[in-house]
């Protein structure tokens, strides 16, 4: 019985070419990488309806439900078109980033500019310091790893470098771009005057406003740090997964913010003594030692 698996293994192997090899390494590749581009973005929750949708299909067929067969059938007949407008923004970022070279980017989703981010939380923290004084109102929303292309479509994209000067303009009082939100995206200033969704959230306190009600309501579906000062009392304010911390200094701001967008950085591993015998103390403890024996 063993002899005659192994012989089945064996021709099976000797079928297999270097180039079916290849192919299916990269097939596996492409289709990882596809599932890990919607899992960073909103488009995950798409696909998993689209799933859904397709199970429903197939128990309709099996339990001769034609109806429902019927409407399913005719909904999926065009179903690449419907898969390319669904998931346009992923598709147009991929395109994007091969457009601009960044096949490696691409690839691998692990190229983060820590000196842009870097740079970025200084500049925030400087603007957000200098216009609390000025009770100048503020909104920024720093995107990670879901994308935010639908919020973007609502604004003025700028995609530039940041400085506290061009924040300061943005949010100036009679600047076109001041009444809205300001997307921060890679470490870049990269649309103004976008439109958040306000947070249902009916428990938050009656003495925030729009802005504060807003910067909950976006970190509520999605997984962006947003950064608030107050028009009204020039307070400093993050919002982060539903919550909003209130009253913050620039320093705590400048904390959160690193702690946050920075990607984490692994600790260097403590070397490890061989062998089972106590390390040797160093000779001025013996010495100590002696000396109080003595």
């Amino acid at each position: 019985m063993g002899m005659e698996i192994f012989d089945t293994v064996r021709g099976v192997a000797q079928l297999i070419s270097v180039s079916d090899v290849v192919d299916v390494a990269i097939t596996s590749y492409a289709i990882y990488r596809c599932m890990k581009l919607l899992k960073d973005s909103s488009a995950m929750r798409l696909a998993k309806g689209i799933l859904i949708i397709l199970i429903i299909q197939q128990v309709a067929a099996a339990c001769h439900l034609n109806t429902i067969s019927f409407v399913l059938d005719n909904t999926f007949s065009a179903g690449v078109l419907v898969l390319a407008i669904i998931f346009q923004p992923e598709l147009r970022r991929m395109l994007e980033q091969l457009g601009k070279g960044q096949m490696r980017k691409l690839l691998t989703g692990t190229e983060v500019d820590v000196t842009a981010i870097e740079q970025c939380i200084t500049q925030t923290v400087a603007a957000c310091e200098s216009m609390s004084w000025t009770r100048t109102g503020v909104l920024m929303v720093f995107e990670r790893q879901e994308q935010l292309s639908d919020i973007i479509k609502t604004g003025t994209r700028i995609d530039s470098e940041p400085s506290a000067e061009l924040l300061k303009n943005i949010f100036f009082k009679n600047s076109p771009l001041h009444d809205g939100a300001l997307i921060v995206r890679e470490g870049r200033l990269y649309a103004a005057g976008c439109v958040l969704p306000l947070s249902a959230n009916q428990n938050l306190s009656r003495d925030l406003g729009t802005r504060h009600r807003a910067a909950v309501g976006m970190s509520e579906v999605s997984d962006a740090v947003i950064v608030i000062v107050s028009e009204e009392t020039g307070s400093i304010s993050v919002a982060i997964g539903g919550m909003l911390k209130r009253h913050l200094s620039p320093e705590t701001l400048r904390k959160i913010l690193t702690a946050e967008l920075m990607p984490e950085e692994k600790e260097p591993e403590k070397p490890q003594r061989k062998g089972f015998l106590p390390a040797k103390k160093p000779d001025n403890a013996r010495q100590g030692r002696k000396g109080k024996s003595k």
